[in-house]
């Protein structure tokens, strides 16, 4: 059965209340363990039903936001997800309360229960109407950025399409491909302050309301932060800023040399050769012909994974009007199928979601076997570990991808990883200092961006874009205002898949095995196990940033292509 084959029928919101009633008593009144057991994995059955229709309902609206249908169902969603989650919610607090939990504590694994613990406290009746609106917030901010029809080159262009342009050999396309974006940006500034203000205030509001200081301590509670806090990310940004900053400086300084300018305008950020940056070669489908031989020669479990997908339709890849921006992979649990959702636009960046997202599809696919939905992935820190060292496990095959290309490929992937932590951390940062300022005006949130971008990246210069330059460039995060708190994570984890990254390039034989490891476990572990259990070094830990940047920088040193034109 391929994705289009797979129903989707809007729930009956008073019916699942009915079912949470019954299971609520069966539970409660259980005559021994094993029926109350029993009776709790009946309820996920039901639960995993409705996350089903959740996500089949998003990915059919994201594929093409000018659905009427879906369009209806996205706003069904956003209206009673928030009950939904008030009726899992009172599952969770009957089993946490059982007098069966310690008998369920040596049957499930340890993060199911921190993970409930943090359910309940970002929870309660009370904020139902503001889970809603906030829904309503996030879903109307998708719609500015799916909306754009940019005229551009003879063509009506989306934002993710204009990125081809943005990739550009020509530096006076790249210019007027970046003018294009930022000026779509800058004619909706109003409205994207104005939703980003309401999220901000009304964040706060939630997070006061269910007894927490601020929106930062709920978000590392949304977040599921279970085994690490504020004080470990803010030592975490000082070895950023003194380990890896240094390091994309003089990356920046060789690119700058590379293509012969002295100073790096925004339009030439991520331009690294004047020969042209690395590209695909190929369509789409020849594309996912190539990453079929790719997994086939990784591993069998890739190559059964690959096959999956590819069979059932699991992928939508290419951009195209009326889809929404970004990438992303999800889990539709009543046919235990993965699916990856992109917007292909002739960059490097194609081939990166081939395999960046193909990582958590995989690690969700091997971990089918989890009864626990919870458990299904593990904690988004931990999430990225799978996808970002996938990037790495697939370089041996990079070069049936980009041929002629593919020691750029290497180049720009390395270095642009490194180069990405800073950026990835200051929004981080930015997050923690709105969250605590929650009576910023949209003028003061922009100027504390701009004073952390010379923090962080002190190379941006601003002067062909002046809106830029006003703090606005964290418009385009569609995170800051979809999944708050949601981005050290990539940070983190790619510290983690740079371990790999020198694990591989010593020919560690035992590498793919911890790898693949770490993907059966899914989420039944914390991050620092998952780390642990990986044989890998927590990014927390001093010294663990200092050591991997040597490395990295020593091999980026000795590159083919460092100097090339």
């Amino acid at each position: 059965m391929t994705f289009k084959d797979y129903e989707y029928k809007r729930i009956d919101i008073d019916a699942f209340k009915k079912d949470t009633d019954k299971y609520v008593d069966i539970l409660e009144n259980a005559p021994s363990y094993e029926a109350f057991k029993d009776a709790y994995y009946e309820f996920i059955e039901i639960g995993k039903h409705v996350f089903s229709m959740m996500t089949l309902s998003s990915i059919r609206n994201s594929i093409n936001m000018h659905d009427e249908f879906y369009d209806e169902e996205k706003k069904f969603w956003d209206l009673n997800g928030p009950l939904v989650e008030e009726q899992l919610n009172r599952v969770t607090k009957t089993v946490l309360d059982s007098k069966y939990r310690p008998e369920l504590e040596k049957d499930v694994p340890k993060p199911f229960f921190l993970l409930a613990d943090n359910a309940l406290k970002s929870f309660s009746p009370e904020i139902i109407s503001d889970l809603q609106e906030e829904n309503q917030l996030v879903s109307q901010y998708y719609e500015v950025v799916a909306k754009a029809q940019i005229e551009f080159d003879g063509k009506t262009c989306t934002l993710a399409e204009l990125g081809t342009y943005r990739d550009s050999s020509d530096e006076e396309v790249r210019k007027d491909a970046y003018k294009a974006t930022w000026d779509y940006y800058q004619a909706n500034e109003e409205t994207i302050d104005n939703l980003y203000d309401k999220l901000v205030k009304l964040r706060d509001s939630i997070a006061k309301k269910l007894g927490f200081n601020n929106f930062v301590e709920q978000g590392y509670v949304r977040m599921n932060r279970l085994d690490y806090n504020e004080n470990d990310v803010d030592n975490y940004r000082k070895q950023v800023l003194k380990d890896v900053v240094p390091v994309t400086e003089k990356l920046y300084k060789d690119q700058m040399a590379r293509i012969g300018v002295d100073k790096l305008d925004v339009y030439n950020a991520n331009f690294e050769f004047t020969s042209g940056n690395p590209k695909p070669i190929g369509t789409k489908d020849e594309m996912v012909e190539k990453a079929s031989v790719m997994y086939k020669e990784l591993s069998p479990e890739t190559n059964e994974f690959w096959q999956f997908m590819v069979k059932n339709d699991l992928l939508d890849l290419e951009a195209k009007p009326g889809k929404r921006a970004g990438g992303y992979c999800t889990y539709i649990p009543d046919y235990k199928a993965p699916f990856i959702f992109s917007n292909f636009n002739g960059t490097k960046g194609d081939v990166d979601v081939l395999t960046h997202e193909a990582g958590h599809a995989f690690q969700v696919f091997e971990s089918r076997w989890i009864k626990e939905p919870s458990l299904a992935f593990p904690t988004f820190e931990s999430c990225e570990i799978h996808s970002m060292s996938m990037e790495f496990f697939a370089w041996p095959w990079m070069e049936s991808f980009f041929g002629q290309d593919t020691d750029k490929y290497y180049y720009t992937h390395l270095s642009g990883s490194i180069k990405f932590i800073p950026y990835g951390v200051l929004v981080d940062h930015f997050q923690h200092d709105v969250y605590n300022n929650v009576d910023w005006t949209p003028a003061q949130r922009k100027a504390r961006w701009r004073e952390l971008e010379k923090q962080y990246l002190p190379h941006k210069d601003y002067e062909a874009i002046p809106f830029l330059e006003q703090g606005t460039w964290w418009f385009s995060q569609l995170h800051i205002f979809a999944m708050p708190f949601y981005y050290i994570d990539y940070t983190l984890a790619q510290v983690c898949a740079f371990q790999f990254w020198l694990r591989l390039q010593k020919q560690d034989p035992q590498a793919f095995k911890d790898y693949y490891e770490i993907c059966k476990i899914g989420g039944t572990k914390t991050f620092l196990d998952i780390v642990k259990t990986a044989n890998l070094q927590s990014p927390f830990e001093d010294g663990a940033l200092s050591e991997v940047m040597e490395q990295l920088n020593e091999y980026l040193d000795k590159s083919p292509v460092k100097n090339l034109k």
